[in-house]
C-alpha cells in the first residue's frame, strides 16, 4: 500500500527534515504520526500526497512511484488519497453541499451520483441539516466535519489527516475521531499526525513516531511517549 525506502527530505534552506525513513504501511491500518513540534511529522504525511517532493529514497503508494511521477498527473493520484488538514480549507463563498460536491464535479460525476453520494457522506459525517449552510455559519467542529466529508467523498482508499483535531475542544476533537474509526472500519487507510496524546493513549492504534527527522519508535497500539 505504502512503502518508503530510505526516503530523505531536504529543504532549499538547508534544513533536513526527515532522514533515511524506511516504513511500510498496509490497507486498512490506522497509523498516528507522533512526535516533538518540528520533529518531521507534516513533512512525512505531506509526502504522502506529493505537497513536496522527497529528496532522495522511494516512495511507492497504491504501486504509483511519487517520484517518478509526473507533476500534472499528481491531481489523478490525490483522487485516491483524502486529505484533511487542521485549518479546514474550505471554499468560503460555497455552501456545505457545494464544498463537497465540488470534489466529484472536478471528475465529472453525473449529478445524480454527486447528490446520492453528498447526502450519503452528510449523514455520516451527521450535518444533513446544515448541507445548505455556508463556512461561516458552522463551528470549527462542524467545518472539520465537512472536510472529512469532501475528504472521503470519492471513495479514497487512504485518508491523510494533518492535525485535524489541533484547533478543536475536547468533546468536539472525539467526535472527530469517531468518524475516523467509522471510516477506517470500512477499510479505508487512515494516517494522523497528531500532537494529542489522551487521543492516541486512548485510541489505541499503530503509532509511528518521528523525532529529528527520524522514525525513533514502530508499535503496534503504541502510546503517545511525550510531554507536551
Amino acid at each position: 500500500m505504502i512503502t518508503m525506502k530510505d526516503v530523505s527530505k531536504t529543504y532549499p534552506n538547508g534544513v533536513t527534515a526527515l532522514s533515511g525513513v524506511n516504513i511500510r504501511i498496509e490497507q486498512g491500518e490506522f497509523v498516528y504520526i507522533v512526535g516533538p513540534s518540528g520533529a518531521g511529522k507534516s513533512t512525512f504525511v505531506r509526502l504522502m500526497y506529493r505537497e513536496v517532493k522527497a529528496s532522495k529514497g522511494s516512495i511507492i503508494i497504491n504501486n504509483t512511484d511519487m517520484q517518478r511521477l509526473k507533476e500534472r498527473k499528481v491531481p489523478f493520484l490525490r483522487r485516491n488519497i483524502g486529505v484533511i488538514f487542521q485549518d479546514f480549507k474550505l471554499l468560503p463563498k460555497l455552501s456545505v453541499y457545494e464544498n463537497i460536491a465540488f470534489a466529484l464535479e472536478v471528475i465529472e460525476e453525473s449529478p445524480r451520483m454527486i447528490r446520492k453520494r453528498v447526502m450519503e457522506v452528510l449523514e455520516l459525517v451527521g450535518l444533513k441539516s446544515k448541507a445548505r449552510s455556508i463556512p461561516d455559519e458552522l463551528s470549527g467542529g462542524e467545518q472539520q466535519r465537512v472536510s472529512i466529508a469532501r475528504a472521503i467523498v470519492n471513495h479514497p482508499k487512504i485518508v491523510i489527516a494533518d492535525e485535524p483535531t489541533g484547533n478543536l475542544d475536547p468533546d468536539t476533537s472525539w467526535g472527530i475521531m469517531r468518524i475516523f474509526e467509522e471510516i477506517n472500519s470500512r477499510g479505508t487507510t487512515v494516517i494522523m499526525a497528531t500532537h494529542s496524546k489522551e487521543i492516541v493513549n486512548t485510541i489505541k492504534k499503530r503509532v509511528i513516531a518521528v523525532e529529528d527527522g527520524l522514525i525513533v519508535r514502530d508499535e503496534q497500539r503504541g502510546e503517545y511517549g511525550y510531554e507536551i
